[in-house]
């Protein structure tokens, strides 16, 4: 079942400045190359566990710290490959039913 609504997205990084803005604009590529309607926002670790978003995409460092923050979290490595943030996207949003 696909998602009734937006889907709420944090592009995550140590200081939530340069790197998360870099990924913010990497996942909105790729999500709107999947044709999902989704609101994405970058931020830092700490200002991230605060939240409650759907999908959190963050580099490996921050595994252990994003974990169980949302549903769907997302290591990368590279913060401007869209193809395999594309590809790790449709994989995770298809196994939770929201694409």
């Amino acid at each position: 079942m696909a998602l009734d609504r937006r889907l709420e997205v944090l592009a995550v990084c140590g200081v939530g400045m340069g790197s998360s803005l870099m990924l913010k604009m990497t996942a909105e590529d790729a999500l709107r190359s999947l044709g999902v309607d989704a609101r994405v926002e970058n931020t830092d670790v700490s200002t991230a566990r605060g939240m409650t978003p759907d999908v959190v995409i963050g580099q490996g460092m921050h595994t252990a710290e994003i974990a169980g923050l949302a549903p769907v979290v997302i290591t990368v490595s590279d913060f401007m490959d869209k193809d395999g943030l594309e590809a790790r996207l449709r994989e995770r949003l298809t196994e939770e039913g929201w694409l």
